[in-house]
């Protein structure tokens, strides 16, 4: 399942990869030559390989470069005084004088004083699939819980490869992909399964149709070569970097290639990045995590049931929940809003706490009497053409580089024995992942080996920040990156499951925060803060 807020198909971590000489880097102060070779773990040696020579050389090409920033496009929808630019990187890092492509880029400067400044935070939300460029607005908006912060930094966001405007990859034509009804992602025969493999398979096929020479370099590793190229681009020696949810394993992956380019590091709803996890294993455990905070969603609810009166125990709203399934089930409402639908707009209660008074209301008025309301909320908007064009893109990349940074299982019986067991006592989310995931079973390129995530020389405490509850990102994942990376420290939010918690308004966790991007300076030992304010109806 997707990691971040865009999500899609069915539903949503998902519906549903010769030594430089002196003279080239020479002068290149912002672009650090790769870091000294360190095992991988497969006996390789990391670091002088073919990829961390081409990376080396593109961030040189990028830092004599720069970025030529101009006003956004209008189409960008991003407000002045956001500037806008590219910055061009290798499509294949092992090829760095090959095809190249250009990623989309934005800014916005400090809001402090020439001596406050420290440089760039760069930033990427999640997905994998979800754009950046939005970040540079939390500064227009004025944004209280960042505005230390910004006084410090300019803040930078961009499309990952793939995304957006940074050379966008497609599996299959937008309005297709976002029609509804869709089929009940709970099957309730073998032929179910049968149909979803076969979409499955013609989705992987639709991918390499239509994106066939991105894929095979669609990888988290190649982002995190990409991110190092516009830390070069934009003239900084070291890189300043938030990374959310999909974000936090691109951080991970970052910090483990290049430990002497980090100079701060927030992470914040981790991915585990255990090679064990990523990315099958990780997905199974999300639908359980998912199940818990569907339970903590309910509950509030239920005891929330003079505003929703939807009943006053969390048996009686699952009661109503299964019987607004059954009903889309026997007959879609308003003929597009079936099952897999409704999975796709009620997971965003389980995701993020601002969702649980929006989505309890639009349920409330279900229940009363009034189902356009859900019907709206619910539905695609086939005349959005350019949104159906970016979740499309976002759901293309969310795949690519899932199935194309590690191997998955290839047989049916797999799948079928993991999801039909997790499915008994899990059943939000459990199948309605599955089938998102399942075109990696037959993904037409080949999958890699994820990085052995570790401490390297150079690396500084990294910031990690958790909410124990999340559902996209469960907690053990904080702390398997905690203990692999040395020297960090983890903040957790006790008693939250909010994905994405730095943004959130919690004093304990924004001071912790904004004392590490602005002093470099963490607590002695890890922290468990309270949890934010419990929504309200």
């Amino acid at each position: 399942m997707r990691t971040s807020s865009m999500r899609r198909r069915a539903t949503a971590f998902g519906t549903a990869g010769a030594l430089v000489t002196a003279t080239l880097i020479a002068g290149a102060v912002s672009a650090p030559a790769a870091s000294a070779a360190q095992p991988d773990g497969q006996g390789h040696a990391r670091g002088w390989d073919r990829e961390a020579r081409g990376v080396t050389i593109a961030a040189a090409r990028a830092a004599r470069a720069g970025v030529d920033w101009e006003d956004c496009a209008a189409d960008w929808n991003l407000p002045k005084p956001i500037q806008c630019g590219y910055v061009t990187v290798p499509l294949d890092y092992a090829k760095p004088f090959g095809k190249q492509i250009k990623l989309a880029v934005d800014r916005i400067g400090n809001t402090g004083t020439k001596s406050e400044r420290q440089g760039a935070l760069l930033y990427n939300p999640g997905g994998p699939g979800g754009s950046g460029l939005r970040f540079p607005a939390r500064v227009t908006s004025k944004s209280a819980v960042w505005a230390k912060t910004a006084k410090a930094y300019d803040f930078v966001g961009f499309d990952p490869r793939g995304v957006g405007h940074s050379a966008p990859i497609s599996c299959a034509d937008p309005q297709e992909f976002v029609k509804a009804p869709k089929a009940d992602p709970v099957p309730g025969s073998e032929a179910d399964k049968v149909a979803q493999r076969g979409l499955a398979r013609e989705y992987a096929e639709g991918c390499l149709e239509r994106s066939g020479e991105m894929l095979p370099h669609m990888t988290t590793p190649n982002t995190a070569r990409d991110l190092d190229v516009i830390r070069a681009a934009l003239g900084e020696k070291k890189l300043n970097y938030l990374g959310v949810s999909y974000g936090t394993y691109l951080g991970a992956v970052y910090g483990t290639l290049f430990p002497d380019h980090v100079r701060r590091m927030v992470v914040d709803s981790v991915v585990n990045p255990s090679r064990d996890k990523i990315w099958y294993q990780a997905n199974l455990d999300q639908d359980v995590a998912f199940e818990g905070r569907w339970k903590d969603w309910q509950d509030w609810v239920a005891a929330n049931d003079a505003a929703y009166h939807l009943g006053d125990t969390r048996a009686e709203v699952q009661d109503q929940w299964l019987k607004l399934r059954a009903t889309a089930a026997k007959a879609p409402l308003g003929g597009v809003v079936g099952p897999a639908e409704l999975i796709s707009f009620f997971q965003s209660a389980p995701y993020y706490d601002s969702a649980w008074a929006p989505t309890a209301e639009i349920f409330s008025k279900y229940v009363a009497g009034d189902t356009q309301a859900l019907v709206d909320a619910a539905a695609p908007d086939p005349s959005d053409t350019a949104g159906n064009a970016s979740a499309e893109n976002g759901n293309a990349v969310y795949t690519a580089v899932e199935c194309t940074d590690a191997k998955w299982p290839t047989d049916w019986n797999t799948w079928d024995r993991d999801n039909t067991r997790l499915h008994r006592d899990h059943p939000f989310m459990t199948w309605a992942n599955a089938w998102m995931n399942l075109p990696c079973a037959t993904w037409p390129v080949k999958q890699q080996t994820p990085l052995d995530v570790k401490t390297g020389k150079g690396l500084p405490p990294v910031l990690i920040v958790q909410s124990e509850r999340d559902a996209a990102t469960p907690y053990e994942g904080a702390v398997e990156l905690h203990q692999r990376f040395k020297g960090s420290r983890l903040v957790t939010e006790r008693d939250a499951g909010s994905h994405g918690v730095t943004g959130l308004v919690n004093p304990c966790v924004n001071e912790r925060v904004d004392t590490y991007l602005l002093t470099g300076k963490v607590d002695a030992r890890d922290v468990t803060c309270a949890p934010h304010a419990t929504p309200t109806p």
